[in-house]
This record gives C-alpha cells, structure tokens and sequence, in this order.
C-alpha cells in the first residue's frame, strides 16, 4: 500500500530533475526480496555519471508518533 504522500514526492522529485526508474524499487539482498517506495536516477551534467537513490516514503499521520516512528523503522 503507498503511503498518502507517495504521489507528492514522486512529483517533487521529478520536479528536481530525478528520473523515477522504478515504483516500486525492489532490492534483493542475502535472498530476501525488499521493497523501497521509489528508485530514481539523476545524470550530472557534462561528466554523464549518474547518482541513484532509493526512496522509502513514511508518513507520522497516527496519534501516536512513538508507535507510528516504531512502524516504520521496524
């Protein structure tokens, strides 16, 4: 399920010049399929290297910002 900001930030990062690459971002690790909200990519100018970041989205909406910090972080 996304988060209710997902469309937010997915369209503030494509307003920053992030091409999204993948929605969601999946990242295999030590045979355990993980999942990040977004995966994006930049080129940087001249020197056509790129940088690529993983963006996991998590809103603090609930009544308590302890338990809702504990969700997202595990």
């Amino acid at each position: 399920m996304k988060d209710i900001f997902h469309h937010i930030v997915r369209d503030a990062l494509i307003r920053e010049g992030w091409i999204i690459t993948d929605d969601p971002l999946l990242l295999q690790f030590g045979g355990i399929d993980l999942y990040a909200d977004l995966g994006a990519e930049k080129v940087l100018g001249a020197e056509k290297e790129g940088e690529k970041i993983a963006v996991e989205i998590m809103s603090f909406v609930g009544t308590s910002p302890v338990s809702e910090f504990h969700r997202a972080v595990g």
